[in-house]
């Protein structure tokens, strides 16, 4: 190992304050790589500069940190597996996590708090066997306020779109519109007969209920280190999409990996417990999955839920995305949250899907109904960015 090499790992397991030291004995510049690492390690085995959850004191009951979840991410990306479970470890000690994981009764009395849900999500592998019923107790109680806030609003919205049934002048018994008949006929009511003689029957067009005329909502969704917050969102919406039979929803979570998780839709805490919050991505290998699930282009709608930071291949994702939406497919890029709803994502590679006429969107989590209603009733969307 050449000497530069071996003083750049001295300087990496030193930290900043070493730089005086051991730049005497080289030229002591680290690579990209070697940068991002260091403000890993620092973000974590640095006291000052990461603060902790609740200070210095353990974990407190302050609002959390969600930057720490960005962090944790980085480090699975940049260091090997071994590595990674003993700073997890470490993360677990220094940054105030220790008290809340090793003493469950601390969660069970603590605010949800979706950032120190996030980063909890990312820790789930360190946690002990006695605490996690409290873990999961307290990921519900985030999972049941988020769902009261949209649910009512989600349905609605795709009801609103979906469910708009046309009519058909085909006569049949089994599909007659019954409300609209008798409404439409209030006029000709029969005093003498003490009942309802209908000039006019409606039906409804059988075709439009068939299961290849359903809505397909795919939705994408990226689970590396940024994504926490947004994860945690993406999860509770699925299942609330998934529950609703007048639409198809599939479910796949990415990293390099593809993991297909719509099977567990039933529940939202299941669902995100089975993400693996964490390491790098590949963006095109993922919408390349999920393209064998459009059976309709113009009945799917495609989520992609990321901050849009590839790791694979760029060029190919951007043709892989034109290509869809050239074919009729409605794509919609839903940007990564983080830090209490602050947008975080490539500029760059959202600029570029803009120009394919992809709407890109970092919006509040309560205008997404809105947004679902407009895309599947296929209204402009161009407007949308000035909502939210």
């Amino acid at each position: 190992m050449e000497i530069k090499e071996q003083i750049g790992r001295w300087r990496l397991i030193l930290g900043q304050e070493s730089d005086k030291r051991l730049s005497g004995m080289t030229d002591l510049t680290l690579t990209q790589e070697q940068d991002l690492m260091d403000q890993a390690l620092a973000s974590i085995y640095n006291r000052t500069e990461l603060g902790g959850f609740g200070g210095q004191n353990g974990a407190g009951r302050g609002p959390s940190n969600p930057q720490i979840s960005r962090w944790l991410g980085d480090v699975r990306t940049l260091f090997d597996k071994e590595l990674v479970t003993v700073i997890q470890s470490d993360a677990v000690t220094r940054c105030g996590l220790k008290q809340l994981l090793f003493e469950p009764e601390l969660l069970e009395n603590m605010e949800p708090d979706i950032g120190l849900a996030s980063t909890i999500l990312m820790l789930k592998d360190q946690i002990p066997k006695r605490s996690k019923e409290s873990v999961r107790e307290f990921i519900k109680k985030i999972v049941e306020e988020i769902n009261k806030l949209l649910e009512q609003d989600i349905r609605r919205a795709v009801t609103a779109a979906v469910n708009k049934r046309k009519h058909s002048p085909i006569p049949s018994a089994s599909a007659m519109d019954f409300k609209m008949t008798i409404n439409r006929n209030l006029k000709h009511y029969s005093p003498d007969l003490k009942t309802i003689v209908p000039e006019h029957f409606y039906f409804f067009d059988r075709t439009s209920t068939t299961a290849a005329n359903k809505w397909t909502i795919i939705l994408d969704i990226d689970q590396s280190g940024s994504m926490g917050e947004s994860v945690i969102y993406s999860s509770i919406i699925s299942c609330i999409l998934a529950s609703m039979a007048s639409i198809k929803t599939r479910i796949v979570a990415f990293d390099t990996n593809i993991v297909d998780l719509t099977e567990k839709s039933d529940d939202p805490v299941d669902l995100l417990f089975g993400f693996q919050l964490g390491g790098g991505t590949d963006i095109n290998k993922s919408v390349a999955y999920c393209e064998r699930f459009i059976e309709n282009p113009s009945k799917t709608l495609f989520f992609l839920i990321s901050d849009l930071e590839e790791g694979g291949n760029r060029a190919a994702l951007l043709r892989r995305i034109s290509d869809m939406k050239e074919s009729g497919v409605t794509v919609i890029s839903l940007l990564a949250i983080a830090d209490g709803g602050k947008p975080y994502y490539d500029t760059q590679m959202a600029q570029k899907l803009a120009g394919f006429g992809v709407p890109c969107f970092a919006c509040n989590p309560q205008l997404l109904p809105t947004l679902l209603e407009k895309a599947l009733k296929g209204q402009d969307l161009s407007g949308f960015e000035k909502m939210r």
